[in-house]
């Protein structure tokens, strides 16, 4: 008898050229399999799917319980060689390809180190709003990067969100609060991915594991 059983989770990365979307994804996967470096123009072209498994993740009814994770990355929006529709084509066709069973989480990437202009993020947002449909808001969570910057500035994340413009405080408020900073400073691809995993993990359960059907 097997005493082992697996849950899968669908992971969709949206956010602007230059946000942190794949290095996000490197780290949930916890190895360098998405392209992230420095670049003057948009390293991301082709929506790329990436997998993993985490071994005893959890116990539920005595059985050990795995993780098996899927990221899936995409182009950054405005794209230096992409216009809209072109990315917005791209990512549809990835997510009915490799997410048929649906999606249990899109992770809205912002940098936390420059100004928030609702002008520039607005293109992210209405992505997740024109792929997923009126129930984006409950399948949504806000990942700030560069969150390293703040410690460096002696600024708390209370600090940040409550000085935060009207743009990230809305967005939060229609996400239901989900949001995460991200900090891989002096912790290993490994350690930064269980705590990531973790938070992500929480948010779904808010959702009793619900996945959003795309069309």
């Amino acid at each position: 008898m097997d005493d082992t059983f697996e849950i899968t989770v669908n992971l969709l990365l949206l956010g602007k050229t230059k946000s942190g979307k794949s290095s996000l994804g490197n780290s949930l996967i916890g190895s360098y399999e998405f392209e992230s470096q420095f670049s003057p123009h948009s390293l991301t072209k082709e929506c790329r799917l990436c997998k993993m498994r985490i071994p005893e993740f959890a116990r539920r009814m005595g059985k050990e319980l795995s993780l098996r994770l899927q990221v899936l990355d995409t182009p950054g929006l405005p794209h230096s060689t992409l216009n809209r529709e072109e990315v917005k084509g791209r990512v549809k066709r990835a997510l009915s390809q490799q997410f048929a069973e649906g999606l249990h989480m899109a992770l809205l990437v912002l940098r936390a180190d420059i100004p928030l202009c609702e002008e520039d993020n607005q293109h992210t947002v209405k992505l997740a709003e024109d792929l997923l449909g009126p129930n984006w808001k409950n399948f949504t969570t806000v990942v700030l990067t560069h969150g390293d910057k703040l410690r460096e500035s002696q600024i708390k994340e209370e600090e940040y969100l409550k000085s935060a413009p009207k743009m990230l405080s809305g967005l939060l408020e229609n996400v239901h609060g989900r949001y995460i900073f991200r900090d891989p400073t002096d912790r290993t691809l490994r350690e930064e991915r269980a705590i990531l995993v973790a938070r992500i993990m929480d948010f779904i359960r808010q959702n009793s594991y619900q996945s959003l059907q795309v069309q």
